[in-house]
């Protein structure tokens, strides 16, 4: 992994983006190409995910140009952020097809990390039905890998594959899916995956009707949230969502009215989710 892969906050583009330039005034392609090249991949995803796509593109023009024929990490990456800015932009078969040729490559230079990568991308944009076999081909992929940073993928995978299942209503399987994901990240002590994980479990209570089970979770969370000052609109929503379900209005409403504080400036959600965001509007009245 080239040093300024530790750099990324992926929270924060325009602050990586500042920090990777510094880094680049100090890289030349005649000193070492490859991570030059991978270097201005990085540099585009920082655009991307600004939702800048024309600076992105263009930035992955450079590299495109000067790609050796000798395939290697640079050529993955390439293609990777390539697929990552179509999918951004909503061109989705052009992203399948770079993400397609991103997995060809990792896999033919041996670099595991960056195959699952491809793997755990094509999964997200696929139909729930092909969702479960992607993500079971990366999980494989990861438990086998002797690459320990390819093996960090695991939590993530687990993750996705559990939301395929909860996307086919498969709540059961979606359940013990999270659980595997929640014990792998208490393993890795990891208290920010820790707190996705849980909630996942606790929303996938929700599914199965498991109402008391699923509030109690979220209640810890809501509490935990409290204590580190990391209020979550997330759990704000299912809050309002499972006091709905008990008929305690006044206590729903009150936690909708926060979840839409919060999460009414979430672009994601702006441009994916607006029915979602009118429901929580609506019931925190």
């Amino acid at each position: 992994m080239p040093e300024f892969d530790k750099l990324w906050n992926y929270s924060n583009p325009a602050e990586t983006e500042i920090k990777f330039r510094e880094v680049l005034k100090d890289s030349s392609s005649e000193k070492n190409l490859s991570e030059h090249l991978q270097l201005l991949t990085q540099i585009a995803r920082t655009y991307s995910l600004r939702g800048m796509f024309t600076e992105a593109h263009e930035t992955l023009n450079e590299v495109e140009k000067q790609l050796p024929i000798q395939h290697d990490l640079e050529h993955a990456r390439y293609h990777l952020e390539r697929g990552r800015t179509f999918n951004s932009s909503g061109k989705k078969a052009e992203a399948k097809e770079q993400f397609e040729l991103a997995k060809k490559t990792a896999i033919e230079v041996e670099n595991d990390f960056h195959a699952i990568d491809a793997i755990h991308i094509l999964a997200i944009i696929a139909p729930p039905e092909n969702a479960i076999a992607l993500n079971e081909e990366g999980l494989l992929f990861a438990e086998n890998s002797k690459q320990e940073r390819a093996k960090n993928w695991l939590g993530a995978l687990y993750n996705n594959l559990g939301w395929a299942y909860f996307d086919k209503k498969e709540y059961e399987k979606a359940l013990s899916i999270f659980l595997r994901a929640l014990k792998w990240r208490e393993e890795k002590q990891e208290p920010s995956s820790i707190f996705l994980a849980k909630w996942c479990v606790a929303r996938t209570l929700r599914a199965v009707n498991k109402i008391e089970e699923a509030l109690k979770v979220q209640l810890a969370l809501f509490e935990e949230s409290v204590t580190t000052g990391q209020n979550d609109g997330y759990v704000h929503e299912e809050l309002g969502e499972l006091f709905l379900l008990k008929g305690e209005k006044q206590k729903s409403s009150f936690h909708f009215e926060k979840a839409y504080e919060l999460l009414s400036a979430d672009r994601y959600l702006q441009q994916n989710e607006k029915e979602r965001l009118e429901r929580i509007k609506e019931l925190s009245k």
